[in-house]
This record gives C-alpha cells, sequence and structure tokens, in this order.
C-alpha cells in the first residue's frame, strides 16, 4: 500500500493530468474508472487493471473492501480524492486502465447509433448503455461530442463502453451516404409516429445535441423521419430518453 497525502506528489499531478484533459488522456492512452461496478465490468472483459486507488476513508467499506482485498493499492487522502472531480458524487475507488484498442472498422450492413454533437457527458454515456442494452453494438460519434472515454461519461455508461465498437469524430453524412440499411432520424418536421414507421433491418439511428437536434443535412439525408408521439404540452423529450424509446420500440420488433 502507497499513502499519498501531498498535491505535489508526481503520481498524484499525472492523476489531475488525467482527470481534466482530453489531451492528457489520449497522449497517455489511459482513463481513469470511478466504482465498484465500472472497476468490475472493466476486468471482467479487459482483464486486471493497471492501478487501484482508494480514498483514504473508503478502504473499509464493504464493497470497496472486498474488490481490494488481497491486491496492491494506492491511498489518497480524501482531500485529494475530491478535488480530483471525477464525477459529481465520487465513490471511493478509482481505477488507472488503458483505453480499450479495437481493432474493428466501420461496418456499413450492421445496426448503429450516430450521435450528431451531444455534448453533455451524462448524455453520451446514458445513449451508450442504452445502445448496449438494446442490442446495438455499433457507436459512432461526431466530432463536438462529448470525450466518450472522460471519466463522466464512463460513468453514466456503467460498463457499456466495453461492449460496443465506439468510433470517435466519425464522419456520420459519409457514413449515411454509403450505409447499406435503413438510416433513421427523430425530428418534427415531415416526420412519420414512430409506432406507424415501418423499416427492415439493419437501422442506424441518429440522435442529435439537445439544443440544436440533428444538422439539417443529416436530417434530409436519412430515409425515415421518425415522431415520438407525446401528450400535449410538449415539444421534445431529453435525448436519452428519445434514443430509449426507439431502439427499445425497434427491439420490440426484432423479438416480436
Amino acid at each position: 500500500m502507497k499513502l499519498i497525502q501531498s498535491r505535489d506528489n508526481a503520481f498524484y499531478k499525472q492523476l489531475r493530468k488525467l482527470a481534466e484533459s482530453v489531451r492528457e488522456r489520449r497522449k497517455a492512452a489511459r482513463t481513469l474508472l470511478d466504482g465498484v461496478h465500472l472497476v468490475q465490468a472493466y476486468e471482467q472483459t479487459h482483464g486486471l487493471v493497471e492501478t487501484l486507488i482508494v480514498a483514504e476513508s473508503a478502504q473499509t467499506q464493504a464493497e470497496i473492501s472486498s474488490l481490494i482485498s488481497g491486491r496492491e493499492i494506492v491511498v489518497l487522502g480524501d482531500s485529494l480524492m475530491r478535488e480530483l472531480g471525477l464525477v459529481d458524487t465520487p465513490s471511493g475507488l478509482l481505477a488507472v486502465v488503458p483505453m480499450p484498442q479495437r481493432n474493428f472498422t466501420v461496418d456499413l450492413k450492421k445496426g448503429a447509433i450516430l450521435l450528431d454533437g451531444v455534448q453533455d457527458p451524462g448524455n453520451v454515456g446514458t445513449l451508450l448503455r442504452t445502445a448496449a442494452a438494446a442490442g446495438v453494438r455499433q457507436v459512432l460519434l461526431s466530432p463536438g461530442c462529448a470525450a466518450v472515454w472522460s471519466p463522466k461519461v464512463l460513468r453514466a455508461g456503467q460498463g457499456a463502453h466495453f461492449l460496443l465498437d465506439i468510433i470517435e469524430e466519425a464522419d456520420l453524412p459519409a457514413f449515411v451516404a454509403g450505409y447499406q440499411g435503413v438510416t433513421a432520424v427523430t425530428c418534427l418536421d415531415g416526420a412519420l409516429s414512430l409506432y406507424d414507421a415501418q423499416w427492415t433491418e439493419p437501422v442506424a439511428w441518429i440522435f442529435g445535441s439537445e439544443g440544436q437536434g440533428v444538422r439539417p443535412e443529416l436530417i434530409a439525408a436519412a430515409d425515415l423521419r421518425i415522431l415520438i408521439p407525446m401528450a400535449g404540452g410538449l415539444e421534445s423529450l431529453n435525448v436519452g430518453a428519445a434514443a430509449a424509446i426507439c431502439l427499445f420500440e425497434a427491439r420490440r420488433r426484432q423479438l416480436a
């Protein structure tokens, strides 16, 4: 066990960089996981994490104590753990892990979700989690989306990252132009009710940014414009909620 209580510690300084900077994470090819569930999800698919880090006061928590038993750990003073500011409610357990490097290429015949400028880390993580739960395994993110391997997106994804083929900074218009299935976009103008729309597999679903929605050129290029019927008084849903409705309607049809 190694105890760190100084902000000037070299290892702690590196943790700060990984917590705060997309550039540093890419340079180091490392990221940070927060919480027992994420660590376990990573280890189930990628083997043991590189380094386990525990807040000083969290060592005796039952879940954490069980996970770290018999393993080398780094202990951080509680104030240092809080100052990392990875997530709004830190669990007291972190891990340093290599960002998974998967050898895959875009598959134009495979179901997918396309995220166009979704900037909120919580929404991006939720969308990944929803895609994995609905059986969609390919995710493409446009430039301008939240960094997919950031601690906050990882926390919201709850392990979904390790089940998906994820492509950042993707050229979504090029993907749509070459896609060999059906492309569907959620929008208001000229759209058909989700429950009346007909499609064949595979489907690439396009979901847009929280404020602006999907870019007009992507809407124009999509095969289907989908509207989620809602009770009066509301025009739109959070992008995570909208995606869940669409993806699970598609899954219901697959299983019917």
